[in-house]
């Protein structure tokens, strides 16, 4: 009997290895820290011409707040001057007379200028209030340093003073972060020279995209949901190859997902980290099958043979479940009864993505077998890769349209086109040819988030056109740079610059992972060109 049966079991509804979740925990990095003080005073002021409304002005210095009195209805706002995720210290010294009652502050947080602008009692997204980032801090002892014991993800902090006594005021004598992340930006290889300045900056806020989400594991996003999505993971991972090289933080990950699966034998689409790693009960179709792409990238990258071979079988599964999805034509079946995130968008189709990537992870299983020699796999894989096939351009190719079409109401979207160009249905010059049509398609269901774009910016590289790769992040990320990303965020419509698919800006993260993959591109597109 196998290692992993022997060490499976059934922990309510969910099935954990537990050899591989020790092993798991035997790769938890050690966290880099760097103390970060406030570098300006500012204040938010409504701007129609800034992004999302609000801009945020220079008022001083931050050093000279130690010498500045604060009293009851005082408010101040600092900028730490970039992204930062961790622990702040306030040192706070009561002036005029002794502190004859408990300090209340009020401390807001925010990634962007909206947060720290706008009035949280107004949110009615759904999502949980409680992901907005603010807390009441009660201090009974005067003068006195405190240390919050929550993490927080900001740039802005905004300070209130709620209440003191009728005797007191206050200074705040020192007010820094303790940043934390497992990323080191010591190892990050130097970009070539041909790279111009503004891919430059863009390959910098990249890195400091993914540094922020890289703790314990690869989080999402600092702010929320700080979890680890395998979706987001993937991205994350190749980014990582390219610039910290902390390997050991995607086998982590990749373990982890092996070893805490759902009932059925699924990757779960997300993992929860606290108080023991344990997988959430989403099961997606496209990140279950993700699996297969980032153990595969993660050996390509490593050339860990180990891994590849342990954690085949779990791949290996993903497809057979997948394939259970088809229906008597060969076509990923499309109702209620399932989930496939592809990209945020309310009247996206994912049916034909679906199909797309289910082929797409089927070729790079069909490489894992090859490489390990498991020839019978492999040629099964590939029998069934050919009848996904056929019945997409069957099915799922309009001849008059010349597109891809989805659901019942034959959608024709960027996502669908794109996927099934990165899976290779259609031969290079013919998925230029489609890439063209799609250009001028102006019913065509659009890209919401960096996620979708970074799969159509892959896609242009699979076509050969560099430049038009290039092109696009320029216009895109860099973009988010002109709207004053120091970071780059979970979404980003250029049309719609509120866009949230969760009812409210506020609640949207502004550092997350699969935004971070310029520096992929870039960095590989100039290694190529420089050979």
């Amino acid at each position: 009997m196998s290692e992993k049966i022997i060490s499976e079991r059934r922990v309510g509804e969910h099935i954990v290895n537990e050899s591989w979740m020790d092993q798991a925990q035997q790769w938890i990095p050690k966290l880099h820290e760097q103390t970060v003080y406030p570098e300006r005073i500012v204040r938010s002021m409504s701007d129609s011409h800034a992004f999302q409304g609000w801009r945020m002005e220079t008022i001083g210095p931050a050093s000279v707040l130690p010498k500045q009195t604060l009293r009851k209805g005082d408010e101040i706002t600092l900028d730490f001057g970039q992204h930062l995720v961790g622990y702040v210290t306030l040192s706070l010294l009561n002036v005029r007379s002794n502190a004859d009652a408990p300090l209340r502050l009020k401390l807001t947080f925010g990634e962007m200028p909206c947060e720290v602008a706008e009035d949280f009692s107004t949110y009615e997204g759904w999502l949980s209030r409680s992901w907005l980032q603010d807390e009441v801090l009660n201090v009974d002892v005067l003068p006195g340093t405190v240390t919050l014991n929550r993490r927080y993800a900001f740039r802005y902090l905004k300070i209130e003073v709620l209440d003191t006594s009728i005797r007191y005021d206050i200074q705040i004598k020192d007010i820094y972060c303790r940043a934390v992340t497992s990323a080191s930006m010591d190892a990050i290889p130097p970009l070539p020279e041909n790279i111009d300045e503004e891919l430059a900056q863009l390959d910098l806020v990249s890195i400091r995209t993914l540094r922020d989400c890289m703790q314990t594991v690869f989080e999402d996003g600092p702010k929320r949901d700080r979890r680890l999505w395998i979706g987001d993971l993937r991205l994350q991972a190749l980014v990582n190859y390219e610039t910290f090289g902390c390997n050991d933080l995607v086998k982590r990950c990749l373990y982890l997902f092996a070893g805490s699966r759902l009932e059925g034998g699924q990757v779960g689409a997300c993992l929860y980290e606290k108080p023991e790693p344990y997988v959430d009960d989403i099961y997606l179709y496209d990140y279950a099958l993700f699996f297969i792409t980032t153990l595969w990238d993660y050996y390509e990258a490593t050339k860990d043979r180990e891994t590849l071979e342990v954690l085949w079988p779990v791949a290996r599964e993903q497809i057979d479940i997948a394939l259970k999805r088809l229906d008597a034509r060969g076509v990923v079946q499309d109702d209620d009864t399932w989930y496939c995130f592809l990209d945020w968008h309310e009247q996206l189709n994912k049916q034909a993505g679906a199909q797309a990537i289910l082929i797409y992870s089927m070729k790079r299983g069909q490489w894992i077998a090859r490489e390990l020699g498991l020839s019978a796999q492999e040629e099964q894989i590939q029998m069934q890769v050919q009848q996904a096939e056929r019945a997409t351009l069957h099915y799922l190719w309009d001849e008059e349209q010349g597109f891809f079409i989805s659901g019942e109401g034959r959608q024709v979207s960027w996502a669908s086109q794109v996927w099934m160009i990165l899976a290779e249905v259609v031969d290079k010059d013919a998925a230029w040819a489609l890439l063209q049509r799609l250009m001028n398609h102006k019913e065509a269901i659009p890209m919401n988030t960096p996620y979708m774009m970074h799969h159509y910016v892959e896609s242009l590289l699979q076509c050969g056109k560099k430049e038009e790769a290039l092109a696009q992040i320029r216009a895109y990320w860099g973009g988010m740079v002109k709207d004053g990303a120091d970071t780059f965020w979970e979404l980003y419509n250029p049309d719609d610059k509120t866009y949230s698919p969760y009812g409210s800006n506020l609640i949207n993260s502004y550092c997350h992972a699969w935004s971070c993959t310029p520096s992929y591109f870039i960095r590989r597109i100039f290694a190529s060109t420089a050979c």
